[in-house]
């Protein structure tokens, strides 16, 4: 019962985020570039956007949600289940929002969806929470996607390309340190369920809210050099892969029995990377749009 209340869970998680973040675009375009040698004044500007704050009013609203759910389900198979949201982002961009989103992005969320469903299904049944973790993995694993999270964000700084890359980088990035928040709160809720309030004054409390930090800027700064579909679908698809690697990784959330289950996730896992390559616009489309503009 607990395990299908916490995917319930994770479906409305996928929609309100997908809301909060298409609000958050919005209002990210209307606000000064986040620059992260002024936190305050990039931080100030983007919250006096309505839109931005009602985007990220709703993304806490879906946080919370997120939370129940990884404190009813594993963790894997929450990220699994979040990861369909990507599938409702054309849908949304456009009926929702009027936000034209190409042929080869619909190509690119198609497989992507088709990838993380491939992963649902070959996930082997489980009961509980899956919250014991190994402190020596849980160490390596943030501190490695913190590592990944911030080549990433210095990536645009050390380049030359299109805005459109840089907006995906970061999109990347940013994805990547909210998977470090999750894992981070994943890791608390075992602590809280087995100690109580007191599970809370613990160093996994710190990292999951540096990473949150990092991941906000990040992901407004993507939002702003980058168009909105490709990079809410990068934010979400790097949440969801390392959240679904972490689960497995760090809290022995079962991998397939099988052969052939195997091969389909490391063939879901494969859509996900190829879909990650189609759903940015290509350069040249990118140099086309800048040079009308």
């Amino acid at each position: 019962m607990t395990l299908h209340l916490g995917i319930f869970l994770a479906l409305v998680c996928a929609f309100a985020s997908n809301v909060a973040f298409f609000f958050k675009h919005r209002g990210a375009c209307e606000a000064c570039k986040v620059d992260i040698k002024h936190p305050i004044r990039s931080a100030i500007s983007l919250w006096s956007s309505k839109w931005f704050a009602i985007g990220m009013g709703l993304g806490a609203a879906a946080w919370i949600i997120h939370v129940a759910a990884i404190s009813l389900a594993p963790l894997s198979t929450v990220q699994a289940v979040l990861s369909g949201g990507v599938a409702l982002l054309a849908v949304m961009a456009d009926k929702m929002f009027g936000l034209k989103t190409t042929r080869r992005q619909w190509w690119g969320l198609s497989m992507t969806a088709l990838g993380l469903v491939l992963l649902v299904i070959t996930m082997p049944g489980t009961d509980g929470a899956h919250s014991a973790f190994s402190e020596p993995a849980l160490i390596a694993f943030e501190l490695g996607l913190f590592g990944v999270g911030a080549l990433l964000i210095m990536g645009p700084s050390l380049g030359r390309g299109p805005s459109e890359h840089h907006g995906i980088m970061l999109a990347a990035a940013a994805g990547i340190l909210f998977g470090v928040c999750n894992i981070g709160v994943k890791a608390l809720s075992g602590m809280v369920g087995a100690e109580g309030i007191v599970g809370l004054v613990s160093p996994w409390l710190l990292l999951a809210a540096a990473g949150s930090a990092a991941a906000f800027y990040a992901s407004a700064r993507s939002l702003q050099d980058g168009d909105a579909v490709p990079v809410i679908a990068i934010t979400g698809t790097a949440a969801n892969i390392s959240c679904i690697a972490g689960g497995i990784i760090v809290f022995g959330d079962p991998l397939p029995g099988t052969t052939v289950g195997i091969v389909i996730q490391a063939t879901a896992f494969l859509l996900v990377i190829v879909a990650s390559a189609l759903t940015p616009a290509p350069v040249r489309a990118v140099e086309a749009q800048a040079a009308r503009a």
